[in-house]
């Protein structure tokens, strides 16, 4: 598998990474087996977070014995030095390791800095003069944070969404970080499962050397599709062309990344489920969503009380209790059953 230059970390990493949220969902077997899987075949860079539940034990359980060889990404969503630190003692133990290679601030809604009154920053300072981490990094939502990250000279790494529903000004980060020597991870290159055409969204991902994409894998002929492309990288020709801008034409801008912000809602709806439920029924099993369950989760939508809370905290600055109508609406058309 190829491998490339992590930004400053100067890390050599292959230049397709493992996204560790999925595995939390699945048995310890099955999620040991794909986790050796990928890294027989060549990945080196998983990507986790201690707020991920089980995954960074699974990092560990499966791969501890080759530590040295993988590199190894997480995150805390803490903001007070104390919180950080337990963060990162929760992280070495799971991951049964004593250093992390790259420890990122998850998506905080401002830039850490040195000798700010928060501390953040000075936190992790300290915790790398000790050897327990050995870069910083951060992750983003939010673009004018994420440029203002990389242009601070402060961060190592940045982890931001990309895909080939990516606007031109999101897709110029990719530059600004190959300029200032940042290593980029790509999160969510199919959108939070909205975009179905891994292959298309391989070829576009692709083009960018210096990127690497985090796959969300959960299920083994998901990992094996991606050792195929990576080993076969699939030309981005007129086909697939045609394909993305089919799904740009639908897609547009205005659709739920699921990236959770948005929670939680206080009238326990599936916010970043159930906002983009209209492309879930068109892209997936439509059955997986016609349950009784799912008809329940959907009804709530009636019961929002308009808080505020999720268009206010969208980094996306999407009007989710309008697009939750229409969703339901959606849902709910045409069917005597629901």
């Amino acid at each position: 598998m190829e491998q490339v230059f992590f930004g400053k970390t100067n890390l050599r990493v292959s230049r397709t990474g493992f996204g560790c949220i999925p595995i939390q969902r699945i048995p310890y077997e099955e999620s040991t087996a794909i986790l050796r899987r990928a890294y027989e075949n060549g990945i080196t860079l998983f990507d986790t977070a201690n707020a991920y539940s089980t995954s960074e034990d699974r990092i560990g359980t499966a791969l501890g014995d080759v530590r040295k060889k993988i590199v190894i990404c997480t995150k805390t969503g803490a903001q007070t030095p104390d919180g950080i630190i337990a963060h990162l003692e929760n992280s070495l133990r799971m991951l049964q390791t004593d250093y992390i290679d790259v420890l990122q601030f998850h998506c905080p809604g401002f830039i850490p800095q040195p000798g700010g009154e928060d501390g953040m920053y000075d936190c992790l300072l300290k915790a790398k003069a000790e050897g327990k981490i050995r870069f910083i990094g951060i992750t983003a939502h939010k673009k004018h944070l994420a440029f203002e990250a990389v242009e601070s000279g402060l961060y190592a790494t940045m982890q931001y969404p990309f895909s080939y529903l990516s606007s031109q000004d999101e897709l110029a980060l990719i530059d600004i970080c190959r300029e200032k020597n940042v290593g980029i991870l790509g999160m969510k290159s199919l959108c939070g499962g909205i975009l179905t055409n891994a292959k298309a969204a391989f070829a576009f991902l692709r083009r960018y050397s210096e990127l690497i994409p985090i796959w969300g894998i959960q299920k083994m002929h998901e990992l094996e599709e991606i050792i195929q492309y990576e080993n076969n990288p699939p030309v981005l020709d007129n086909t697939l062309l045609t394909e993305i801008e089919a799904d740009r034409k639908e897609l547009a801008q205005n659709f739920c990344r699921a990236c959770g912000y948005c929670l939680p809602c206080p009238a326990n709806i599936p916010i970043p489920m159930a906002a983009r439920m209209e492309f879930l029924l068109g892209r997936m099993p439509a059955e997986n969503f016609r349950t009784p369950e799912w008809q329940e989760n959907m009804r709530r939508i009636e019961d929002c009380t308009n808080c505020g809370h999720c268009k206010s905290n969208c980094p996306y600055e999407l009007d989710a209790p309008e697009l939750l109508k229409k969703m339901n609406k959606s849902y709910f058309a045409g069917s005597d059953s629901y």
